[in-house]
Order: structure tokens, then sequence, then C-alpha cells
């Protein structure tokens, strides 16, 4: 269960790096949609590191 919500948000990640990728190219100078979707990320990525370190303390993606 551990491994498919870390790969979920693994690819919430990209899409949410897709998407601010798309609004760098579209938007203009005034459009916070950028900077919303960097904290988006930003707090994936916060999460994704949470994770990881709670599979490898319980062991569960330890070797094996």
């Amino acid at each position: 269960m551990l491994k498919v919500l870390i790969a979920a948000v693994f690819l919430a990640m990209l899409t949410s790096l897709l998407m601010g990728a798309g609004y760098l190219i579209k938007d203009d100078s005034q459009s916070k949609r950028l900077l919303t979707s960097l904290k988006i990320r930003v707090s994936l990525a916060t999460l994704l590191i949470a994770l990881l370190l709670y599979g490898f303390y319980v062991g569960e993606l330890g070797h094996g």
C-alpha cells in the first residue's frame, strides 16, 4: 500500500511539473498559477520524502 501511495505522489509531482511548464509558456507575467504550481510541487516533494523515510524506518522499503 505504501509503494502505491509513493507512486501516486510521484505522479502528482510530475503532473504539477508539467502544468507549471505549461503555465510558464502560456500565461502572462501577472499570473499566479505558476507560483501555485510550485507551492504544490514543493508540498508533494516534502510528502514524498516523509513517505520514503517512513517506509525505510518501518522496514517496508528496505532490503529484500
